[in-house]
């Protein structure tokens, strides 16, 4: 088994493994048109040629990323594709320098063992506006939301306002 950054010939396998688990509730319906637009964002677990998981690095800036659309083929599991996955979505955040990574999930205690902790989900507006406010269950959520990493202060980094300078004394040097 390998891990590689997806291309476009992958949009229809990982359609189809996030389609399987969007019909079981499990996973966020992702139109293939969405894959293709964003399928830079998307890393892919291959076993003997065949596409069998896939992960995405959805970026909001480099004070946060979102781990999402992690999905391995049923028939596949237990060959550690999740965990190659998730570490490689993992480095690609190091190199772009991502202070923290979140994720929303209902099996917690496999992404404890690879470093993520719990905190309340209005710590991550970025991630409830972007798909939270329109999922069919977010008034009854029962995903848990986890970080690795520091989390942000702001619900979007920009650049830090400039510190008041004192007034100048009169009489006083440039």
């Amino acid at each position: 088994m390998r891990v590689r950054k997806a291309t476009l010939p992958d949009s229809a396998a990982i359609h189809g493994l996030i389609f399987d688990y969007a019909r079981q509730n499990a996973l966020l319906p992702r139109p293939l048109a969405e894959i293709c637009e964003n399928i830079r964002d998307f890393m892919v677990a291959e076993h003997k040629g065949e596409v069998i998981g896939c992960a995405a690095l959805h970026i909001y800036g480099m004070h946060l990323a979102e781990l999402r659309s992690i999905a391995v083929s049923p028939h596949h599991k237990g060959l550690g594709a999740g965990r190659a996955l998730i570490k490689a979505i993992l480095a690609e955040s190091r190199q772009h320098r991502i202070a923290c990574v979140c994720l929303f999930t209902r099996i917690p205690a496999f992404f404890a063992h690879l470093g993520f902790t719990k905190v309340r989900k209005e710590r991550l507006p970025d991630k409830l506006y972007k798909d939270c406010r329109t999922c069919r269950n977010r008034k009854d959520c029962d995903e848990v939301a986890l970080v690795r990493g520091r989390l942000p202060k702001f619900a979007s980094l920009e650049a830090e306002p400039e510190k008041k300078r004192a007034p100048r004394r009169k009489g006083a040097k440039k």
